[in-house]
């Protein structure tokens, strides 16, 4: 298992995780990631100061990605852990928490004060992973990021 920065050849594998993942938990597309302009051009969208997204190689086969950058909207220092999925055979085996204590310390490393998450409610393991990790529920979503369709707001303060 090898995390590392996203190349635009990973462009196509990981919009087919995101939008094979949404799918999978019955997720609407509209109000989700699996519709972001940026899922199509995951690369180009993580050029940007203080963002950046990784993806996870199991033998040489990219199964999963994750990323952070500044919260959409948001009059503050907020991050955001953004579009977490995983091929369901990547799951269950320590990447998402790896993948996670990644963005967590990038985040760190680009000054920001906390890391917000939008999820859906049937995501039950990955709701799991971020309380484990100190995310606490929030009463409701911070900034807009378009993802309507997400219920479930969590912060994590550093």
């Amino acid at each position: 298992m090898k995390i590392r920065t996203i190349l635009p050849k990973d462009n196509d594998a990981i919009r087919d995780i995101i939008q094979a993942s949404i799918i999978e938990h019955g997720a609407p597309k509209i109000g989700t990631a699996y519709s972001d302009s940026a899922t199509q051009a995951m690369y180009e969208q993580y050029q940007k100061p203080r963002s950046t997204y990784y993806v996870i190689e199991v033998d040489g086969i990219v199964v999963g990605g994750a990323g952070v950058a500044s919260l959409d909207n948001y009059d503050g220092n907020v991050s955001e852990l953004q579009k977490m999925y995983f091929k369901p055979e990547a799951r269950g085996k320590g990447y998402g928490k790896k993948m996670m204590l990644t963005c967590l310390e990038q985040a760190k490393k680009f000054k920001f004060e906390s890391i917000y998450l939008e999820t859906m409610d049937n995501m039950y393991e990955a709701q799991g992973l971020y309380k484990h990790v100190g995310f606490e529920l929030l009463d409701g979503p911070l900034g807009n990021t378009g993802h309507f369709s997400c219920p479930v707001q969590m912060l994590l303060r550093f």
